[in-house]
């Protein structure tokens, strides 16, 4: 069992600046969201949707809503450049979500009220800024939840279609945590290093969830960071000693892309015992001799006796 006062989550940002929060403070934290979302919804355990960039503030949102027995509906929050899709997008899944309450933080709280209001009109629910909660406010107890409630009710893209939503229980979540922390092989040693999404499946119940259910820490960065720097994943896997990662294949064949030889010379990767990909391996990215170095091996992707998945590798031709 874990000390409540070691560091559970870590985020690092852009600019490599990273917070820390222990499960103490999450806890604290997440009771404080609770209680204001009992009272924003009256106890009603109505779904709340979640709007926040990665980050500590959407963890507390996330287990927030677990403390106070609603389920939680995470989501990308809008993109202010597309907001013409977006926002039809966000609207529907609310509407269909049935959600009396949006959770979010007070920076983006003001815009998300005025563009949800032009698009639900008299169904616009209510808007709680989760970051300056006091947690002074948490509640001292919490309603219990049955192992069959609804914990978490996730979407599709919708890029194709309208959203579709799939409703996760608890047991459901904590079966697929264990499954996971059995499949990696996470033991008190273990720590993982991720960017994805965390917003569902692999980067939210596979980078979130599993970490906390397994007492392990978890170093996050924002998918955006990855995609401007890919190699900036490594450096913090390098940096914080994770030995469990992960991607999609994409993501290795990018790191390869962009490293140079002063880009890895620093890294050590040695510690990482797991590193899952759920596809089968893509050709490695074709490279002149001239342009060949010793950044090929050093971020091509896992290894064969490092990943969890048993896809064989594509022929190239």
């Amino acid at each position: 069992m874990r000390s409540p006062d070691v560091v559970a989550y870590r985020f690092v940002a852009d600019d490599e600046s990273a917070v820390e929060i222990t499960y103490a403070q999450l806890d604290a934290r997440a009771r404080a969201v609770a209680a204001r979302i009992m009272t924003a919804t009256g106890g009603r355990r109505e779904p709340a949707f979640l709007l926040f960039a990665p980050g500590l503030d959407y963890l507390a949102g996330l287990f927030g809503c677990f403390y106070a027995g609603v389920p939680a509906v995470p989501a990308f929050p809008p993109d202010p450049a597309r907001l013409a899709r977006t926002m039809p997008r966000l609207a529907a899944i609310i509407e269909d979500a049935g959600s009396d309450v949006v959770l979010t933080t007070s920076d983006i709280a003001p815009f998300v009220e005025d563009r949800l209001a032009t698009a639900l009109g008299d169904r616009t629910p209510r808007t709680v800024a989760t970051d300056v909660v006091d947690v002074s406010e948490g509640a001292a107890s919490t309603p219990l939840s049955r192992p069959d409630a609804p914990a978490l009710l996730q979407y599709t893209s919708g890029s194709t279609s309208l959203p579709r939503g799939v409703m996760l229980t608890q047991t459901q979540l904590v079966d697929n945590c264990r499954e996971i922390a059995r499949g990696f092989g996470i033991h008190q040693d273990s720590s993982g290093g991720l960017w994805l999404p965390p917003y569902h499946d692999m980067g939210l119940i596979g980078g979130i969830l599993t970490p906390l259910y397994s007492g392990i820490p978890v170093t996050l960065m924002s998918p955006v960071t990855f995609l401007r720097r890919p190699l900036s994943w490594l450096a913090m896997v390098s940096r914080y000693r994770s030995t469990i990662i992960g991607a999609p294949n994409f993501a290795y064949a990018l790191c390869v892309r962009r490293a140079t030889d002063i880009d890895v010379s620093g890294l050590d990767l040695s510690g990482v015992s797991n590193s899952p990909s759920p596809a089968p391996s893509p050709c490695a990215p074709r490279r002149s001799p001239a342009s060949s170095n010793a950044s090929d091996s050093a971020v091509s992707g896992p290894s064969r006796s490092t990943r969890a998945t048993g896809s064989r590798r594509r022929r190239c031709s």
